[in-house]
């Protein structure tokens, strides 16, 4: 589920790039404005801690911590996309290609930076100070966080909707990219509304000193 967030993200950005940058007119006439794309990187955001607590899986460590793979796969991706892939790394995740080397780049990527986040509070002693952090003013906030969730993941069924009839009356645009983004939407909602009928934001718990 976090790298589903972040595979979102990793969409939002280049849609958003292509829309400002480059004037792309995307999933017409069925997506009402292409600024929603604003919402789905707001909605994958808060989705990460969540579906952290929701996917947490107790497992046992080989050798090192999980972040430590992470860093490696995260790493070693850079160095394959810096030497094979024809794009700047700066610009890996805002290039619309469908070249190989770049994909399966930025699929290692997200899924090193997944075992990362999956595993952030043991990376430092600073870090968990500010996840702590983040964490009590997310229980400060939790109704406000609820109801953002629910109210996303409306967002999230009607992009997946618009993409979805726009792809299918379409032929031309569906392709690998667009088909991976509509499982991405349909992952996203089902995320969303299993977070809001769980309530998870609203057991956020902080201990008392």
């Amino acid at each position: 589920m976090i790298f589903n967030s972040l595979l979102s993200i990793a969409y939002a950005i280049g849609l958003l790039t292509g829309y400002y940058m480059n004037k792309w007119a995307l999933y017409q006439p069925y997506l009402i404005s292409e600024r929603l794309f604003w919402m789905l990187l707001l909605s994958s955001i808060i989705n990460i801690f969540p579906s952290a607590i929701v996917g947490q899986v107790k497992t046992g460590r080989l050798w090192f911590h999980h972040y430590v793979y992470g860093f490696i796969v995260s790493a070693l991706a850079t160095i394959f996309i810096v030497i094979y892939a024809p794009v700047s790394l700066f610009n890996l995740f805002t290039t619309n290609t469908t070249d190989v080397s770049v994909n399966v780049g930025r699929f290692f990527v997200l899924g090193g930076l997944t075992l990362v986040v999956d595993d952030l509070p043991d990376v430092s002693n600073l870090l968990n100070r500010g996840l702590s952090f983040l964490k009590l003013k997310a229980y400060q906030g939790r109704r406000i966080m609820h109801v953002t969730q629910y109210i996303m993941s409306f967002v999230c069924v009607y992009l997946f909707l618009a993409v979805a009839l726009s792809v299918a009356n379409s032929p031309p645009e569906a392709t690998v990219a667009n088909l991976i983004f509509l499982a991405n939407l349909l992952v996203a909602s089902l995320v969303s509304f299993g977070i809001t009928s769980r309530k998870i934001w609203l057991q956020v718990r902080v201990q008392k000193d």
